[in-house]
């Protein structure tokens, strides 16, 4: 049986991760002197009311190649292949960090994967991945099923400012809306494993009003689609958002996923985001 492994980029929740036994890594918020793990010792909520009093933003780090030793010294002891399922490597040092610990294990099948995504579209890859698991397929085959379903996601977020992901350096190809930053609220997309700008509007309203129109026109009809809404301290607005779009598209059950801290670092607080997969052309 292969093994996954993956960590809190996934924005699975830590006890859905303790639920199906998968293998789960916390990304690093440092606040000054201090750090936190992101499945353990800080959540979302928390994080948000100290984000929105810090003077200063805080940084985040991946994984580090140590926290990899214990899992990997455990599953070893099965036999069974492993496979790493990491988030972009153009905005997060997780894939590299893995690729790091493997080393220490030269002798042992583990494959690491570069996915291009994070957060919920990245989660349903690792669902997936385990439940080909199950189904008995090796290492090489889900992989190469990873990857193509991960080619076929789309991932948009709506949020307040670019201030975040400026002084983070995660905007990739947004840049060109840093001039306007204060007069516009722009619709991001997750390209290529980058952030890229693709609208903005004046008010938050008509931006929320592009940003569904937007997704509506790509998002398959049908529940293949594991269309999803994600969000960082906008509850409310994400469960309206959900039921917004389960009418507009007839899926019924929209899940609505906290995104981490590792990911609200760079997007800020109020941000809403939507993942889904269209078909295979």
């Amino acid at each position: 049986m292969v093994r996954i492994i993956s960590d809190t980029l996934s924005s699975i929740p830590v006890e859905e991760a303790k639920q199906m036994k998968l293998p789960f890594l916390p990304q690093i918020v440092i606040f000054g002197e201090e750090s936190y793990m992101d499945d353990s010792e800080i959540d979302s909520e928390t994080f948000i009311e100290r984000l929105k009093k810090s003077p200063v933003l805080p940084k985040t780090a991946a994984p580090y190649p140590h926290l990899y030793q214990p899992i990997l010294e455990e599953l070893v002891k099965t036999g069974d292949e492993i496979l790493i399922i990491c988030p972009t490597s153009k905005m997060s040092g997780t894939y590299n960090r893995a690729m790091v610990a493997v080393q220490e294990f030269p002798d042992v099948k583990i494959t690491v994967l570069d996915t291009l995504l994070l957060g919920a579209g990245l989660g349903t890859l690792v669902r997936s991945a385990l439940k080909w698991a199950e189904e008995g397929l090796d290492a090489a085959t889900i992989s190469e099923m990873v990857l193509e379903l991960a080619s076929r996601n789309r991932t948009y977020f709506l949020v307040d400012t670019l201030e975040y992901l400026q002084k983070g350096g995660r905007i990739g190809a947004a840049k060109a809306l840093v001039g306007s930053v204060l007069q516009v609220k722009p619709i991001l997309s997750v390209e290529n494993g980058e952030v890229k700008a693709v609208d903005s509007q004046r008010t938050r309203n008509k931006a929320l009003a592009r940003f569904i129109e937007m997704v509506t026109s790509e998002c398959p009809n049908e529940d293949i689609a594991n269309l999803n809404v994600q969000h960082g301290g906008a509850f409310k607005a994400a469960r309206a958002l959900s039921v917004e779009l389960g009418e507009k598209t007839g899926i019924l059950d929209i899940p609505i996923t906290n995104l981490p801290p590792a990911i609200l670092v760079h997007g800020g607080p109020g941000i809403l985001g939507v993942s889904f997969f269209v078909k295979k052309s």
